[in-house]
């Protein structure tokens, strides 16, 4: 007897495991008429929709002219943060650069103030509505950054915070020191000071087990190559693994160093260069995509993902969910943009989304694909065919969650029109 069998499905997709480089990207397999079964958490059974009427089951789903896929993993989010910065949209309609409003105390900073002044049940419970959102748009793991505090107690407060959901949401959270998101005011013109800080943390984070991964700003008016290389250096004695912000705005050489420190992911890399592109190729860096944010500042030039697949790397897409340059929790949306913006196709799009990301935050053995003794993440959703997503946009497509085999979000059906009563006529 299983706990949950879903019969009918109309796709089924199975991503290969991974992490999948350049042509391996392009190819998915998608299996019609088929069933897949749950039990004790993880998947018992995936067979022909003809076998699964044989089986019995606690919960029976139909999926009739539906898709089922893995959940979706979202490899780079600032989950954890106080306050909120609607007020910036303006100066950014009016063509303001995000440098310059980072230079007036805004973008960053302003979220630094809001957050150091929060309290951690506060942030929690914020976090934890966040959290529901991301599970009912398809997210079963993501990755979770502090980077708000710039300081001891503030940074110390949002990675417990981020812990405490990992033990008490059902969704899996990877959490990763971003104490190095910035230069505070106090620091303006010492910024070595500031890192020897951030470094000095680094212990305190390993002994209360609050990080896997730390991470890095390295952009102009942030933190140099040689800075992010200290860091990064510092992180992994201690046995971090590391992740950086690369190539944002300005080609630093952020994806040349990501690569040659051997780190999990590099992020942004929408001004990479050729030559990073290529280093891409030939190490094992997860290139983590994030289309919502240029779409949100508005800018014209996107990540280069299609030279970037073509030439051979590993791409993964995240929604970079943040209070200033990408307010959406909606993967969904940002497989449109990698689609729209940055000619993906549907099958890289489903490989960036589930079996990459997971290996950008060091879950390829657990998440993003669906197989015999995996966890049962699995997400039904309300669309025809697997190439729906990305074609119909700004939609939330979710039909129903299950996380570890527990339906963790089903979307009901609304009352919009009325119903004759008998007597009534039409």
């Amino acid at each position: 007897m299983y706990d949950t069998l879903i019969e009918n499905i109309g796709q089924l997709i199975l991503p290969a495991e991974g992490p999948l480089k350049g042509d391996a990207m392009k190819q998915l397999e998608v299996k019609e008429n088929m069933a897949i079964a749950f039990e004790d958490g993880k998947v018992a059974w995936i067979g022909p929709n003809e076998e699964a009427r044989k089986l019995k089951a606690n919960e029976r789903v139909d999926a009739m002219e539906k898709t089922v896929t893995p959940g979706l993993v979202d490899p780079h989010t600032h989950l954890v943060f106080g306050g909120s910065r609607e007020n910036e949209l303006a100066l950014k309609q009016a063509g303001v650069p995000y440098l310059e409003i980072l230079q007036q105390g805004g973008g960053i900073l302003s979220t630094v103030e809001a957050t150091r002044a929060e309290s951690e049940t506060h942030l929690y419970e914020k976090a934890k509505q966040t959290l529901e959102q991301m599970a009912a748009h398809g997210v079963t793991t993501l990755e979770a950054k502090s980077g708000y505090g710039l300081e001891r107690e503030a940074e110390l407060k949002q990675l417990r915070v981020v812990k405490r959901l990992n033990e008490e949401s059902l969704l899996d959270l990877v959490s990763t020191f971003l104490g190095p998101h910035a230069i505070p005011p106090e620091y303006k013109g010492n910024e070595e000071a500031f890192l020897d800080d951030m470094i000095r943390l680094l212990p305190e984070i390993s002994e209360e087990g609050l990080a896997e991964f730390t991470d890095i700003f390295c952009e102009t008016g942030v933190f140099t190559i040689e800075q992010s290389r200290r860091f990064m250096k510092a992180s992994q004695a201690l046995g971090f693994q590391t992740k950086i912000h690369a190539d944002e705005i300005d080609p630093l050489g952020g994806t040349e160093l990501a690569v040659s420190m051997g780190a999990a992911s590099a992020d942004h890399l929408v001004a990479a260069s050729d030559e990073g592109i290529d280093r891409l190729a030939e190490g094992d860096t997860v290139a983590v995509l994030l289309p919502g944010t240029t779409f949100y500042l508005g800018k014209d030039y996107y990540a280069n993902a299609r030279k970037m697949i073509d030439s051979g790397a590993a791409v993964a897409l995240a929604t970079d969910f943040n209070p200033g340059s990408c307010v959406t929790y909606n993967p969904q949306m940002i497989m449109s943009l990698a689609a729209l913006k940055m000619k993906m196709t549907p099958e890289e799009i489903w490989n960036s989304v589930t079996v990459n990301a997971a290996h950008a935050i060091g879950r390829g053995d657990v998440a993003g694909c669906l197989s015999v003794g995996r966890k049962a993440d699995v997400v039904l959703w309300d669309v025809p065919n697997y190439k729906y997503i990305p074609y119909h946009y700004a939609a939330n497509h979710a039909k129903a969650v299950w996380k570890n085999g527990r339906k963790v979000w089903e979307r009901r059906g609304a009352r919009v029109f009325s119903v004759p009563q008998p007597g009534q006529g039409c």
